[in-house]
């Protein structure tokens, strides 16, 4: 059984925002419908996103290392938020996985945020909503776009490619292959809810650091008062 999902690598995402604007864009004037602001220059701004980056400092000082840590709607393989919706509004494609909201449905009682452990369920101020990432099943399945295309906003948006989209059952997939050699890890796993999309760990790299790379060191394209490359110009200090 088809099982489509995320796979984010947390080595290489630099936390640009690239995709929670990206995903805003098309899903604010796609099926998911418009998705609102509230205040979003106002000191309290409130608003409504498929996908956040969470940015956060680890280690101690002075070793201490900036992570960027996206997150949205982890499309469960046993969804906690599918039970408890009291009008079946909440509900996992049997054809591939994804976990949707149907508005139509959606009372806006909030049971499925609280059974939620990841907190990536949003409740639309304006609609009285509840909403969430949908893997933009309308974008992966459009045949009018190019095949390299139908894939979710946020996967082409990425600058360094940190996000790989693709079915996790399969073997042979990208997502599997990467889960299977970079030793992908699901999270949360505690909460049995068999998360789908999965995340790649970031890589320790030590970089040696000799105790004169600590001080300035004088101009490397000068050796002996003379430029290091004769094809440079000369420098300021050569002409006086």
């Amino acid at each position: 059984m088809t099982q489509l999902a995320l796979v984010i690598d947390l080595n290489v995402c630099v936390g640009c925002h690239a995709c929670v604007t990206n995903c805003k864009q098309w899903n604010t004037s796609g099926a998911a419908g418009s998705l609102v602001d509230l205040n979003p220059y106002e000191a309290e701004p409130n608003g409504t996103f498929f996908n956040r980056v969470q940015t956060f400092e680890v280690g101690c000082f002075p070793n201490t290392e900036t992570v960027h840590f996206p997150k949205s709607c982890l499309h469960c393989e046993d969804p906690p938020c599918v039970p408890v919706c009291p009008t079946g509004a909440s509900y996992k494609r049997k054809e591939d996985g994804i976990v949707l909201v149907d508005y139509d449905k959606c009372i806006g009682c909030k049971y499925c945020s609280w059974a939620c452990p990841y907190g990536v369920r949003e409740f639309d101020e304006e609609r009285k909503v509840m909403t969430k990432c949908t893997l933009c099943v309308d974008r992966i399945y459009d045949e009018k776009l190019p095949e390299d295309r139908r894939k979710p906003s946020c996967v082409l948006a990425c600058p360094p490619g940190a996000r790989l989209f693709g079915d996790v059952h399969d073997p042979d997939s990208e997502v599997s292959v990467a889960i299977r050699e970079r030793g992908g890890y699901a999270l949360m796993p505690e909460a049995a809810t068999k998360p789908s999309n999965h995340y790649l760990p970031r890589r320790k790299t030590t970089i040696p650091v000799r105790a004169d790379e600590l001080y300035r060191a004088d101009n490397p394209h000068k050796i002996d008062g003379a430029p290091f490359d004769k094809n440079l110009p000369p420098t300021t200090e050569e002409l006086n």
